[in-house]
């Protein structure tokens, strides 16, 4: 019973977004996404000679399923498939270490990956580290199957989240090994309630489990799920990656000089309401680098007004520098920076003294895992960081601060400003934090070698 009412949900659901299709730019791009996925697989039929054939997903537009009866992609035992799944951006940079080290040891192996959300395909569609970039295609019977047969996945690998039952129960009863990694469960979830039969189905469909901690390995065990790898969180592993590439910016250099440089990441218009007091308070020499969430330009010039310290953006910043080169002045006449451009910020935390991370007085905390690699105090707001266990590591270890509004951050602030054995030690233990916990992604490997030594691949 349970299992029709799912089934019958995700029809509703899928009819629903097709309505809300014609209003919404970002439901309709999920709409397209559900009637192309047949012709994007098919589009990038596999060969034995393994690597990325990205070259097929432009020609996909002119296939369709009617036009290819067979829609089946050529499988063969040499070549492995390997099928990840990401609910969105997040959890694909955080299964990203896994997929590239698989691409690097299985280097014959076939790799698909799966997006539900438009943000996450419509950013990595053209990945090269693997084969094929298409949506998941909606949780039905016939969808299921029809993917099943065409992909062929040797192994089926979920990031985080993501409990799709007709896709777990159909890998399940063809015996394709099915794992869950970086996973982190909480008590409150549905699996552990005393009505979450159904929910504790779904999640004894996969054949090994790797948490993020071990309190999510407790609750597992609790309810009889005893294939468990403590392994840690991948996403740790990826902004050590992060942090090896991250580029050198000498305009943002030269605007931080001499002077302490605090680095706003993800800000969202709650975390201005914070911020701007904050700025405007405090008194003591300190260079500002804003990268708001959206950039918007209304709510930028609106708090650019709001603010009583000199500000400008960046593309205005360094297309003056383009023009008069004075990388030795022109920094001197402003302290806020706004960053307006998109894949800046994670390199640009190397030059941070502070760094204050958006989203927890809204949706969620943003990424503290970026800033805390290169060693730096971290700020954030409340309450909604609950669900990020790396939020709760720093604040009980004592390298990040969470603050409720200007008056809290100020306090917090001036103590790691003015005293620099207390600042030393915070991005001491940010630092540490990462080095310690890193490794989650050889872990995962080892779940996964073991299995194809099983399977003989």
């Amino acid at each position: 019973m349970f299992a029709f009412l799912y089934t019958l949900g995700i029809h509703l659901s899928v009819t629903l977004a097709r309505i809300v299709a014609l209003f919404h730019p970002k439901t309709r791009k999920w709409v397209e996404g559900q009637n192309s996925w047949q012709v994007t697989v098919y589009s990038l039929r596999f060969t034995a000679g393994g690597g990325p054939l990205n070259s097929g997903r432009r020609a996909a537009s002119k296939l369709s399923d009617e036009n290819h009866p067979s829609f089946v992609i050529q499988h063969s035992s040499l070549t492995p498939t390997f099928w990840f799944h990401a609910a969105s951006l997040g959890e694909f940079e955080q299964g990203r270490p896994v997929i590239e080290a698989v691409r690097k040891n299985f280097p014959k192996a076939k790799i698909v990956l799966t997006f539900f959300s438009p943000s996450g395909y419509e950013i990595r569609k053209d990945y090269d580290q693997v084969d094929l970039v298409c949506y998941l295609p909606a949780d039905t019977p016939a969808n299921v199957n029809r993917f099943l047969n065409a992909v062929q996945p040797d192994m089926a690998l979920f990031i985080k989240y993501e409990f799709w039952y007709n896709y777990l129960n159909e890998l399940k009863k063809r015996q394709i090994p099915t794992l869950l990694f970086s996973a982190i469960f909480r008590p409150n979830r549905l699996f552990f309630k005393r009505y979450g039969g159904f929910y504790r189905k779904i999640l004894f469909c996969f054949d090994h489990v790797l948490v993020q901690n071990k309190t999510s390995e407790e609750l597992l065990k609790s309810i009889g799920y005893s294939n468990i790898t403590a392994a840690g969180d991948t996403r740790l592993d990826r902004v050590a990656q992060i942090a090896a590439q991250a580029k050198s910016y000498p305009e943002i250099e030269a605007f931080k000089g001499e002077t302490p440089l605090l680095i706003v990441g993800s800000a969202w218009p709650d975390d201005m309401e914070v911020l701007i007091p904050f700025l405007n308070q405090f008194t003591q020499p300190l260079k500002v680098i804003i990268a708001p969430h959206e950039i918007n330009t209304e709510q930028i010039q609106k708090w650019q007004s709001e603010l009583k310290r000199t500000s400008l953006w960046f593309t205005v910043y360094s297309l003056q520098l383009t023009k008069n080169n004075p990388l030795d002045t022109l920094h001197s006449n402003f302290d806020i920076l706004f960053l307006d451009t998109i894949g800046m910020l994670s390199s640009i935390y190397r030059y941070a003294d502070f760094v204050y991370i958006g989203g927890a007085f809204g949706d969620g905390l943003h990424n503290i895992l970026e800033p805390a690699v290169f060693g730096v105090p971290i700020f954030f707001g409340k309450p909604h960081y609950q669900k990020f266990q790396e939020a709760h590591d720093l604040l009980q270890l004592g390298g990040a601060v969470s603050v409720a509004n200007a008056e809290e951050l100020t306090e917090s602030f001036t103590v790691v400003y003015e005293n620099q054995s207390v600042s030393r030690q915070r991005a001491n233990i940010c630092r540490d934090y990462i080095l310690k916990n890193a490794g989650a992604t050889e872990k995962v490997m080892e779940v996964i070698e073991a299995i194809q030594s099983q399977k003989g691949g």
